[in-house]
């Protein structure tokens, strides 16, 4: 055995001793002395590398990997796709010159051109390039902003319905103006789906000027809108949504009472949308259906005594559990102390079920974490996405899994409730005749994305060269050793000045590092689901690329706003104003207060302001300070933050001139909006200038440092984080710290005891990490297995849920048709509804092959005058069985009949209601569809029973027509009173349905055990399901119809749901 050479002392060493560790560099086959000191830069801690001819091997190995990679880029299909794209790039390029020429009204009055083109026959292909090269040039004149070729490339990506997976900083939100203005043009509508509120309001102003400059309306949705505000919204060229609310507007609008109150582009509401960070919409988010809760169950009181129950149950003897699906279940003995807790002899026994609320009551105990799945707040468990980091206040788990969870933190329960309306993601945006996204990472689930959306994935090639440095993979044993790991790493970086991004899986474990930075007085940012954080995401993000600035975050600094080296200068400038003019505008002092913010600030550099800034500064207190106090208005803190962001956006599209001359217009009433712009532009120079020569100097450091404390499920999300570094071509590194106590290698049960037991036969010290080939491609096999696993779980919810769209798409046709129809549609549709409840009696006791003696035409005739009441009892109370054979059988040798007034013979006239030209045209169209239709058998007495079909059918609706009539209401009355009839046994039965197929869906999975196909039983009951609750759903609505035009009076309860 080798001996360990001795501790470095390099002078950088901090006061406080740190672990003495050694690093283990790991490659296969493992080889012996002489031991090798080298690191890709300098590290404050020993380390013992096993390694042969260290430098050479390197070298060796990266321009083999260049030369590899090169190889590799020709050889593939994306090289020459991306290839071909240049040929649009150099026809754009070529009008340039040209474009530039235009007057500002000349360039806008190119969107009225586009137009009439397209409508005299032109496609959008044709004016592809023109359209690319007058959104490019309204870029460079509103926000300074020039797109690249690859930029270009990207927009066409987007608008021939691909992914275009462009690299952190490429300016996919530039890219995105492009494809949405030239299917605008269209006048269908466009939406450009963002992940959150922040990023829809932030795009929709920045890129919402380009388009508004062309001509072009541009829309938002946010939280909180009103119907108005949506339905104006979505009428617009463009729409900037996010989308979750787009999800539930679509809900919404199939769950509204009349036309009125939808929101969206109806009949057709999806035209083409451009997907932002589509990976995470698309697949991340695609587990977690979008749901609309109705009313709720008296089950809440269960929920705490369960919970008590599953705190006296211990782990390994009462129950087990598996993490990789989040199940538990119970042992014999587990069960017997339930019951007895409980005083039950039966969990499951179905008078009073015990056996859900235990098991949900153990899962929020075992699998449900605070501070990682979800945070308490306000008195209320308010879940945190685990792959964006951020609260979610509109979700909640479903399934009881919410409640237990309440339960367990001792909140007040919010019962259970119906699902009363749910969509997928993946459901929801296959509803686009044309989709696209964008996004950093999306080329590793390229093979996801084509299997079930048939969207391909493009590489958008980079402006610059990437020049980032991905470090290797470091593996501890035990999860201390990695978090003093880091520790020390943030240290060594924050000594030499370079701003780092420190990434952790939750908010536990971004505290964690906090008070570990904290005991060693690193200063550092915070920004997790917290409020007191949240609330400052752009601020803190804002600072993360400047110098000395060290940044804890969980995924939440994973996408959206760029981390830019010597920071944002935008951001920097309005935060100098707001700490300038906040203090005299509102005397409400913001609630959110951090620890260590004023101890953060202090290690960063001072932006210093011109004497011109300083006196328009000056200018801009003074004036807030009399616009306070001397008008006596006051505002809260957040009114007056709006104030100043109102302000800046201001100072975005008016120019210096134009702004002085707006505060000299309004000079006799204190201009404070126009004064705030002139000094935020002021400042903003100067913010630039300083961000300029800081982010120099960041650069020479090194750049951003990103440090990932744990893999995660997928490489996708490890990418993300990676990307924040070396953006646009600038310098920056990474590296991943991982513990084989982490929870992915825990959830997984995979085996890394081979990693604790190599680590043993060289040292005892658990601390030390392990780093080299070998162990990256351990880990990351580990990590393409559990990629594996979630994609086989996406792919069965997708299959599964495809049963459902295509039950979901039938009834929200359906609903609309019935919603925005005429008053004819209407009444067509309980025509048709009554004809079907018709035709079920006489095929369920009829059969056109047999003799109608074997009929049961006693049954056939009680249920057709059960349908119709009172209504129909009068008229058939004393046709007797007897009666009906003779009149069929009459009819069976009738040789010719006239059917424009048809009636079986010695029965029953129907009223002569079908008086007009358009009703007896109806009730014609209703005999040939009688006659054409496959339903009935061929036999010897088909035309028999087609006739009986008509007859019937002619009678019930006969007999309604004739009682509307006689009720004297007018026709606009009665047609809403069927409007809403129709609608609302619709929705009652499609809930129940909902709730079924649920219960289905996880029903099936034990027929796997008799060898079959969970998915094809999902299907034939699924199936059968749905016909049992159309046939439901029309019987109910002829029922209640009947009923309520027989006594009005006495029906008012069918609007009470």
């Amino acid at each position: 055995m080798a001996t360990v050479p001795a501790l470095l002392n390099p002078p950088f060493l901090p006061s406080k001793p740190p672990n003495q560790q050694t690093a283990l560099y790991y490659t296969k086959p493992i080889l012996t002395l002489p031991f090798s000191l080298t690191h890709s830069f300098p590290r404050l801690h020993r380390r013992l590398v096993i390694r042969s001819s260290t430098a050479i091997n390197v070298s060796l190995k990266e321009n083999l990997g260049s030369l590899k990679k090169r190889v590799t880029d020709f050889t593939s299909l994306n090289y020459w796709i991306v290839k071909d794209y240049y040929r649009l790039v150099e026809s754009v390029n070529a009008l340039e010159s040209k474009i530039q020429k235009l007057s500002d009204d000349q360039l806008s009055a190119k969107t009225v051109e586009f137009r009439r083109r397209l409508r005299q026959g032109e496609t959008l292909a044709d004016i592809q390039a023109e359209a690319f090269a007058v959104v490019r040039e309204a870029a460079t004149r509103k926000l300074g902003m020039r797109h690249f070729d690859v930029q270009i490339i990207g927009g066409a990506v987007l608008h021939d319905g691909s992914i275009a997976e462009m690299k952190t900083g490429e300016g996919k939100t530039l890219v995105s103006t492009l494809a949405a203005y030239l299917n605008a043009l269209t006048g269908e509508g466009v939406h450009v789906v963002t992940v959150n509120d922040y990023l829809a309001q932030r795009d929709a102003e920045w890129m919402g000027r380009v388009h508004r400059f062309l001509g072009l309306s541009v829309g938002l949705i946010q939280k909180g809108m009103a119907s108005k505000e949506r339905r104006s919204n979505y009428r617009c060229d463009i729409t900037y949504t996010n989308n979750s609310e787009l999800g539930f507007d679509y809900l919404r609008d199939n769950l509204a009472g009349n036309s009125e109150q939808l929101v969206m582009r109806w009949p057709k509401p999806f035209h083409f949308a451009i997907v932002d960070e589509v990976d995470s919409v698309l697949i991340d988010e695609g587990r977690n259906p979008l749901l609309i809760s109705g009313e709720a169950n008296k089950d809440a009181a269960r929920y705490p005594v369960a919970a008590k129950v599953a705190e006296l149950l211990i782990r390994g003897i009462h129950y087990s559990v598996e993490l990789k699906d989040n199940s538990v279940e119970l042992t014999e003995e587990g069960i017997l102390l339930a019951e007895m807790a409980l005083e039950t002899k039966d969990l499951w026994d179905e008078n009073d079920p015990w056996a859900r609320f235990v098991m949900n009551a153990l899962k929020a105990k075992e699998f449900y974490r605070r501070d990682v799945q979800y945070i308490v707040r306000n008195g209320k468990a308010l879940i945190i996405n685990e792959l964006t980091g951020r609260v979610e206040e509109k979700r909640r788990w479903s399934e009881g899994i919410h409640q237990a969870v309440e339960a367990k933190e001792g909140l007040k329960i919010q019962a259970d409730s119906v699902v009363v309306a749910q969509i997928t993601y993946q459901s929801l945006f296959k509803l686009y005749p044309k989709l696209s996204g964008m996004t950093g990472t999306a080329k590793t689930e390229e093979k996801e994305f084509l299997k079930m959306f048939q969207v391909p994935v493009i590489e958008v090639p980079t402006n610059l060269p990437n020049i980032r440095k991905d470090l290797p993979i470091q593996a501890f044993a035990s999860a201390r050793g990695k978090w003093e790991y880091v520790r020390q790493e943030v240290e060594y970086m924050f000594k030499q000045g370079r701003p780092v991004l420190v990434g952790t899986t939750s908010v536990e474990n971004s505290e964690y590092l906090s008070d570990l930075l904290k005991e060693w007085r690193i200063p550092h940012n915070v920004l997790n689901a917290r409020p007191k954080y949240a609330t400052r995401e752009a601020e803190i993000v804002a600072q993360a690329g400047r110098k000395h600035a060290i940044t804890i975050s969980t995924n939440m600094a994973g996408r959206g706003t760029d981390i830019i080296l010597g920071g944002n200068p935008k951001m920097l400038a309005k935060e100098i104003i707001e700490n300038r003019v906040l203090p005299f505008l509102t005397q409400e002092a913001l609630n959110a207060e951090i620890d260590h913010e004023i101890f953060s600030q202090k290690v960063l550099s001072e932006i210093k302001v011109g004497s011109i800034s300083s006196a328009l500064l000056a200018k801009t207190a003074l004036m807030a300070k009399y616009v306070g106090k001397g008008e006596g208005k006051s505002w809260t803190y957040q009114e007056a933050k709006l104030i100043v962001s109102d302000s800046v956006e201001m100072s975005h599209s008016m120019d210096a001139k134009e702004l002085q001359q707006l505060a000299n217009e309004q000079s006799e009433m204190y201009p404070l909006g126009p004064t705030i712009s002139l000094a935020y532009l002021s400042v903003l120079k100067d913010c630039e200038v300083h961000c300029f020569n800081e982010g120099s100097e960041v650069k020479r450091l090194g750049g951003l440092h990103v440090i990932g404390t744990s893999l995660h499920e997928s490489r996708r999300i490890d990418n993300q984080l990676r990307g924040r570094a070396g953006r646009q071509g600038d310098p920056g590194s990474t590296r991943f710290m991982v513990s084989l106590q982490d929870e992915m290698f825990q959830k997984f049960n995979f085996d890394t005891e081979w990693a604790v037991r190599l680590i043993s036969k060289i040292t005892n010290d658990e601390t030390i990490p392990i780093e080299g080939d070998a162990i990256v491609n351990q880990l990351l096999s580990l990590q393409i297995n559990a990629e594996k696993y979630f994609f086989g779980i996406r792919k069965s919810l997708v299959e599964f849920d495809e049963v459902l769209e295509v039950q979901r798409k039938h009834v929200y046709d359906l609903r609309q048709l019935i919603l925005t129809g005429d008053n004819e549609s209407c009444s067509q549709h309980v025509f048709q509804y009554m004809q079907a409840v018709v035709d079920e009696i006489v095929f369920g006791n009829a059969d056109p092959l047999k003799h109608p003696r074997s009929w049961n035409l006693s049954k056939l005739l009680k249920e057709f005058i059960t349908i119709g009441g009172k209504l129909l009892h009068e008229p058939f109370v004393g046709i007797s069985e007897e009666a009906f054979l003779k009149s069929l059988l009459q009819l069976h040798e009738s040789s010719s009949i006239n059917i424009s007034n048809f009636h079986l013979p010695n029965l029953p006239k129907p009223p002569n209601a079908f008086r007009g030209i358009r009703r007896k045209s109806s009730s014609l169209k209703r005999w040939l569809a009688i006659c054409s239709d496959d339903l009935t058998k061929n036999g010897s007495y088909r035309t028999t029973t087609n006739l009986l079909r008509k007859y019937l059918g002619d009678f019930l609706i006969a007999s309604y027509l004739d009682v509307i009539l006689e009720s004297g209401y007018d026709d606009a009355y009665i047609k809403e009173i069927e409007r809403t009839v129709l609608l609302k046994t619709l929705d009652y039965f499609w809930r129940d349905h909902l709730v079924n197929m649920n219960r289905l869906s996880s029903a099936v999975n034990v027929r796997s055990f008799g060898h079959r196909n969970p998915l094809e039983e999902y299907k034939i009951d699924g199936c059968r399901f749905f016909i049992s609750m159309l046939s439901a759903t029309r019987r109910l609505t002829v029922e209640t119809l009947l009923q309520y035009w027989s006594s009005p009076t006495e029906s008012q309860e069918l609007f009470v749901s």
